[in-house]
C-alpha cells in the first residue's frame, strides 16, 4: 500500500473543490461520466490504430446508486490506469503557475476546470470518500485502487480486477443523499449526458405491471450517441431535423426553418438551429440553445456564444474550442467564441437569403412567426441589420409582402407629402381600426399592419435611418391632413362659433378613458362629422413604456385623443344652428355684460398703457382684477350653460358615440346608451 499527498501546495484547493468548483453541484455527475466517455472513446482510437489486438467487448458505461452502501458508481471499459498514470493525472495535480492561479481564482473558481481540467475532483463536491478502481488496457497491468476522503492525504493499493477499465465509487455525504434517488439520476443524466457518444447505462427499462413499475431484462439506455448535428447534412431528411427538434423540445410545434452548423476551420462547430413558432407575445423565451463540447453538455445560457437576438432560436451548439465550465468574462474574451459567433450570424442571415431567394412564397408564409426574429436581429446588431435589410418584408393590411424597396415603389407616387416625406400608413389592430383602414384605402393609400410585439420599436428604428420615411397610424389624424399635399383649408366658423361649440361638443365626451380634446376642421361634405384621432408620439411613448419601465413617466399618463369636429358637414352646421336657436335668449345677456366687462378693461388698460407697473394706482389694479373675474364667472356660466345643452342634444351624443365606436372606445353602459338613444332616434 502507498500513502501520499496529492501533489499542490496550496491548502485552499479542497474547500475551492468542494464548494466553488461549479455553480451546481449536480454538475458533478456530467464530469465523472464524460471521463469515462473519454477512457472509452481513447480505447477506440487505439483499437483503430492497431495499438490494440483483443476485442473491445462491451464498451458501455454503467450507472449505479446504492442507497444501504450510499454510494454512487461510475463503470466503464475504457483503457483504464496503471499505477504510474495514478500519480500522474490523480496525483499531480499542481504544475507550473498552479498556485498563483488558484490563488487568483479561488472566488472565481469556475474557471479553473478550463484551464487545468479538474473535472475528476467536482466528485468531492457531493462525497465524503471517493474510490478509484482501475485496470489499464496494457498488457500484465496490475489494477490498483485509489482511496481519498477529501484532503490533501490518499491511500493507493494494488487489488484484483477481471475487466480493464475504472470504477469511480463516490461515497456520498449526509446533505447529497437525493443523488442515491433513481429519479434524481435518471434527470441529471438526461439533462448532462443526452447525446454522449458512449452508450449510458442506468438500471433497466422498466413496464407496468400487476398495478405498478417492474423492471425488464433489456437496458435503461439513457443518451442517443448519433444525434441528428453530429451526422452530415446530405444524411438527412427534413424528417430527421423535425424528429431531432421534438427530441430536444417534445411539447413544442413544428419549427419554421432549421439551419445545420457543419464548419471545422478555423474552428470547429457542429449544431442545428431551429426558428421556433412563437404563437402570442408571452412565449418569447431565451435560453433554448443547449451548448456542448463533444456532445457533453455544458449550459443552456449562451448569449456570450450566440448573439443576443439570436438565443430566441432553439438547438444545439457543438464546439471542443469552448471551454467546459468558464467564467462569462472569459467567454467574451476567448477569441473562438467571437469568430464561432461571427460565423453563426453569418450562417443564419446566408441560410434565410437563400430560402427567401428560391422559395419566396414559402418564406412569405412563414413570415409572421420570422418576423420578430430579424426585428430583434436589425434592432440591436448594426453588422446584422446591413445584412438583413434585404430579406425583411412588410405586410400591408390585404395580406400582401413587400421588401422596403418594393414598398416605396408602390406608396411613392400616392403618399409623398408636401415635404417630400414618403409616408407610411399602418394599423395595429385590423379589426379595431377598420374604418380608419377603409377611409384610407378609398384615398387610395395603402395600409401596412404593425401588430408584432416589437413594431413600435422598429418603427423610430425605421424613422432614424430614413429621415423622408414618416410613419403614422391610421388613426393618429384624420384622413384628409395624415398625408397633407398642400395646405389645409381653414374652417368658415369664426372663433367664437368655434368657441361655443366646443363645451357642446366636450360635455358628453368620457371621462374615465383618457384626455380629450375637441377641434374643428374643414374636411369638406362627404367626410364624417365627428372623427376621433390620438396622438401619434404620445401613443409611441406610452406602448414604449410598457416595455421600458425607464420610461414610467410616459406609461403614467393616460391616453390623448382629440375628437375632430367636420364644420363642412351638415350635421354639424344643422347643430350650430339650433344652438344659437335654442341658446340665443340665455347666452345673449352673458354675452352682452361679457363685452361690456371687456370694453372696460380696454379703456382702463388704455388710460395705463405708458406707465410703468409700480405707476398705476392700486385702485386701477383693484378694477382690472375684478372685470378679469367677473368675466371668468360669466364664461364659466356660459360654458356650463352649453355643455348642458350638448349633454341633452341626441343628435350630438350619437355623432359623439359613432366617432367613440369606431376607435373602440364605447363600451359598457355608454354603448347600452347609444343603443337606446338609436332606437329613439329611428322611432
Amino acid at each position: 500500500m502507498t500513502t501520499g499527498k496529492i501533489g499542490v501546495s496550496t491548502k485552499d484547493l479542497f474547500p475551492i473543490i468542494k464548494k466553488f468548483l461549479y455553480s451546481d453541484h449536480d454538475i458533478f455527475l456530467r464530469e465523472i461520466v464524460s471521463n469515462a466517455v473519454d477512457a472509452t472513446q481513447k480505447l477506440k482510437v487505439l483499437a483503430s490504430t492497431g495499438e490494440i489486438k483483443e476485442k473491445l467487448g462491451d464498451l458501455k458505461i454503467r450507472v449505479k446508486a446504492d442507497k444501504e452502501a450510499g454510494t454512487l458508481t461510475v463503470s466503464d471499459h475504457g483503457i483504464g490506469m496503471t499505477r504510474e498514470e495514478v500519480e500522474k493525472y490523480i496525483n499531480q495535480i499542481a504544475f507550473s503557475g498552479a498556485e498563483e492561479f488558484l490563488e487568483k481564482h479561488k472566488d472565481d473558481a469556475a474557471t479553473i476546470i478550463g484551464h487545468f481540467g479538474l473535472g475528476f475532483y467536482s466528485a468531492f463536491m457531493v462525497s465524503d470518500k471517493v474510490e478509484i478502481v482501475t485496470k489499464s488496457y496494457k498488457e500484465g497491468a496490475q489494477a490498483v485502487k485509489w482511496t481519498c476522503s477529501g484532503d490533501p492525504e490518499y491511500t493507493l493499493d494494488d487489488i484484483e480486477k477481471a475487466e480493464r477499465g475504472t470504477d469511480i465509487i463516490m461515497h456520498l455525504n449526509a446533505d447529497e443523499k437525493e443523488f442515491l434517488e433513481d429519479n434524481k439520476v435518471n434527470e441529471l443524466l438526461n439533462k448532462y449526458c443526452k447525446f454522449l457518444p458512449v452508450e449510458i447505462i442506468f438500471g433497466k427499462k422498466k413496464e407496468w405491471k400487476d398495478g405498478k413499475y417492474v423492471d425488464t431484462e433489456e437496458d435503461n439506455v439513457i443518451n442517443d450517441i448519433n444525434p441528428a448535428w453530429t451526422r452530415k447534412p446530405s444524411d438527412l431528411k427534413e424528417e430527421d431535423y423535425l424528429k431531432f427538434y421534438h427530441q430536444l423540445y417534445p411539447m413544442a410545434e413544428d419549427p419554421l426553418f432549421h439551419i445545420h452548423l457543419n464548419v471545422d476551420y478555423p474552428f470547429n462547430l457542429t449544431g442545428i438551429l431551429y426558428f421556433p413558432k412563437i404563437n402570442n407575445k408571452f412565449e418569447i423565451q431565451k435560453n433554448k440553445i443547449q451548448l456542448y463540447s463533444n456532445q457533453v453538455y455544458v449550459t443552456d445560457s449562451v448569449e456570450g456564444i450566440v448573439p443576443e437576438y439570436l438565443t430566441l432560436l432553439h438547438g444545439v451548439i457543438d464546439s471542443p474550442d469552448i471551454p467546459l465550465n468558464v467564467s462569462r468574462s472569459y467567454l467574451q474574451s476567448d477569441r473562438n467564441v467571437k469568430k464561432i459567433s461571427n460565423h453563426i450570424t453569418k450562417k443564419v442571415v446566408d441560410s434565410l437569403s437563400d430560402i427567401f431567394k428560391n422559395t419566396r412564397e414559402e418564406y412569405e408564409k412563414k413570415w409572421d412567426d420570422l418576423k420578430i426574429f430579424i426585428q430583434y436581429g436589425i434592432l440591436t446588431d448594426e453588422k446584422f441589420a446591413e445584412r438583413a435589410k434585404d430579406i425583411y418584408l412588410l405586410k400591408n393590411t390585404d395580406g400582401k409582402y413587400f421588401t422596403f424597396e418594393e414598398y416605396d415603389n408602390l406608396i411613392q407616387a400616392n403618399q409623398t407629402d408636401k415635404d417630400k416625406n414618403i409616408v407610411c400608413l399602418y394599423a395595429t389592430d385590423a379589426t379595431e381600426q377598420y374604418s380608419y383602414i377603409e377611409k384610407a384605402r378609398a384615398k387610395g393609400y395603402d395600409v401596412l399592419l404593425m401588430d408584432g410585439q416589437l413594431d413600435t420599436h422598429f418603427i423610430n428604428h425605421l424613422e432614424q435611418k430614413n429621415s423622408d420615411h414618416k410613419y403614422l397610424r391610421v388613426d393618429a389624424d384624420v384622413v384628409e391632413k395624415l398625408i397633407p399635399k398642400e395646405e389645409a383649408r381653414q374652417s368658415d366658423l369664426s372663433e367664437e362659433e368655434q368657441n361655443n361649440l366646443r363645451p357642446v361638443f366636450s360635455s358628453p365626451l368620457p371621462k374615465d378613458n383618457g384626455m380629450f380634446l375637441v377641434s374643428f376642421e374643414a374636411l369638406g361634405e362627404d367626410s364624417d362629422p365627428v372623427v376621433v384621432t390620438r396622438s401619434e408620439f404620445m401613443r409611441r411613448m406610452k406602448e414604449m413604456a410598457a416595455l421600458n419601465p425607464g420610461m414610467g413617466f410616459y406609461g403614467a399618463m393616460g391616453d390623448q385623443y382629440t375628437l375632430v369636429v367636420n364644420t363642412d358637414h351638415k350635421l354639424v352646421k344643422d347643430v350650430l344652428a339650433d344652438e344659437k336657436k335654442t341658446m340665443n335668449a340665455k347666452l345673449e345677456p352673458l354675452d352682452f355684460e361679457i363685452k361690456e366687462m371687456e370694453g372696460k378693461k380696454t379703456e382702463l388698460n388704455e388710460l395705463n398703457k405708458d406707465k410703468k407697473e409700480e405707476e398705476i394706482p392700486q385702485v386701477d389694479k383693484d378694477r382690472l382684477k375684478e372685470y378679469d373675474e367677473k368675466i371668468n364667472t360669466m364664461r364659466q356660466q356660459k360654458e356650463t350653460l352649453l355643455a348642458e345643452y350638448g349633454k341633452e342634444n341626441k343628435i350630438v351624443g350619437q355623432l359623439i358615440d359613432l366617432a367613440l365606436l369606431a376607435n373602440g372606445l364605447l363600451k359598457g353602459e355608454a354603448l347600452n346608451k347609444f343603443v337606446k338613444r338609436s332606437v329613439e332616434l329611428i322611432k
